[in-house]
């Protein structure tokens, strides 16, 4: 079946009411719970073989997460649904107010690769509660999650309300000419550009979740050893191919190189002392996206779990020197390149790196393995560091003191962010998710995943028992005063 063709008949579908009732959307997503269920070993089978994610990652980034979103709108709908009661103004007496939720109509989400399963369903979710039909098309850099969502949609969900497009760049291109009520993105600025301009010609409303160099903010009254151990969860889950992974690290002068030798001993401790050799640890999505960010590294000065290497300038990654804490000797075996660079498996080591505003790793969304550590003097220069550049998605701040967190809350602008923490904001139905700026518009989660996929209709009904008839000509200095009054 052709895009158009399944777009024609979700449209008679959405037209013909049958999405509008709460039954038919709870039945959607309780068969979608039920293929969750049914078929988690295969989706942990297809996020390995696509980002080699273990089982606990899986769930606790993926799996687990849908599945708390499914049941938390499950638990909710039936308020969601209800019409919301609004303050009636005096001069409108007497009638009542309130704001009827209602779906747009035909919702195509657009999901990216790193969170194949997690990306994908959490929009479909929110526009599925909200009584949308969903054509969603996720990622052909994720093939085997993807194709696994079209065999299991296509399995448990009437196509008519739901349907799943795989394919390429073309697949997408052509999906953007048609017209659909509302579209939901997640991915990159350019690609992100490119929807918001195709959505403008039918005025079509778009959400937006792209991304963008997020900070974490370090200063001298941090406890060290737990934010190195929390910042080196939330950079390398998933290989740093996170959207709101820390995408360098700005740490007061004075404490710099406490906090690295605390990173490079957690790395440790997470990871091992290979950390490739370790089952748990996942891979590049692909070689194009390895191949970027080993030219990104070419002619850096890195430091790893055990020490520091030099990447010689030229087309193979070589470790040519290596000393440091836990020295290793570059004639010695474990200090061979296959330690930091594995190119047949698409793997490249937990690497920090000290550098400057200028350097490689910053004029770009790194989305690897490889954090860059700055230092800063007070919190103006701080500020003033975040602030000159585009609004992150996300931000985060590792301070005990309290004055500082409510300057640097009030004074950045960003997505979302966690105090003491990384990453873990977004992992909540109670708060929305979204970006600003450059890193996004709109957000969801819960209800405001919900009230994303609702057009609220502004309703007075106006009772038929009195009729003030101050509003109506002709006017006088009477029916003015009157209103007056009203309109205070």
């Amino acid at each position: 079946m052709t895009t158009a063709e399944i777009l024609e008949k979700q449209r008679k579908f959405f037209a013909s009411g049958a999405t509008r009732p709460e039954s038919f959307r709870q039945d959607v997503l309780s068969r979608l719970g039920q293929a969750l269920e049914e078929h988690e070993e295969d989706i942990q089978k297809a996020l390995y073989e696509d980002l080699g994610k273990s089982s606990m990652e899986s769930y606790m980034a993926e799996i687990g997460m849908v599945k708390s979103e499914l049941n938390y709108m499950k638990r909710h709908l039936h308020r969601l649904m209800k019409k919301r009661r609004a303050a009636t103004p005096l001069a409108q007496f007497a009638a009542s107010s309130y704001m009827l939720p209602e779906p747009y109509g035909n919702v195509l989400v657009m999901s990216p690769w790193n969170y194949p399963l997690l990306l994908s369903l959490d929009p479909l979710i929110a526009a599925v509660a909200a009584g949308n039909t969903v054509l969603l098309k996720p990622s052909a850099y994720s093939p085997a999650t993807s194709e696994l969502l079209a065999r299991l949609i296509g399995e448990y969900l009437p196509p008519e309300a739901v349907s799943v497009v795989t394919g390429g760049r073309q697949v997408n291109t052509d999906l953007l000419e048609h017209k659909f009520d509302y579209i939901f993105f997640t991915g990159g600025k350019q690609v992100g550009q490119l929807v918001m301009e195709k959505a403008s010609r039918h005025l079509t409303p778009v959400t937006l979740e792209l991304g963008g160099k997020s900070p974490c903010i370090v200063d001298e009254t941090a406890k060290l050893p737990l934010a190195a151990r929390r910042i080196v969860f939330g950079k390398y889950l998933n290989l740093g191919q996170t959207c709101v992974a820390p995408d360098y690290v700005l740490v007061q002068e004075s404490v710099r190189d406490s906090l690295t030798a605390c990173l490079q001993q957690e790395i440790r401790s997470q990871f091992g002392e290979s950390p490739l050799d370790n089952p748990d640890y996942g891979r590049i999505i692909n070689r194009k996206h390895y191949d970027r960010l080993v030219k990104m590294l070419m002619g850096e000065t890195v430091l790893t779990a055990g020490g520091t290497a030099c990447l010689d300038e030229q087309e193979e990654p070589d470790m040519l020197l290596a000393h440091g804490p836990g020295v290793m000797d570059a004639t010695e075996p474990d200090s061979r390149q296959d330690n930091i660079f594995r190119p047949e498996e698409l793997k490249i080591a937990p690497l920090l790196m000290y550098a400057n505003e200028n350097s490689r790793c910053m004029q770009e969304e790194i989305f690897g393995p490889v954090l860059p550590i700055l230092t800063y003097r007070d919190r103006e220069e701080a500020i003033r560091f975040v602030e000159s550049r585009p609004h992150p998605l996300a931000l985060y701040l590792f301070t005990e003191d309290k004055q500082w967190q409510k300057e640097a809350l009030e004074k950045m602008r960003f997505g979302g962010g966690c105090i003491n923490d990384t990453v873990i904001h977004l992992a909540t139905s109670a708060m929305p998710f979204g970006g600003v700026g450059e890193s996004g518009m709109g957000g969801y989660h819960g209800k405001f995943g919900f009230d994303t996929f609702t057009h609220y209709k502004s309703i007075v009904d106006k009772k038929t028992w009195l009729d003030l008839p101050m509003r109506y000509q002709p006017y006088d200095k009477k029916k003015e005063s009157l209103v007056r009054k009203f309109m205070k």
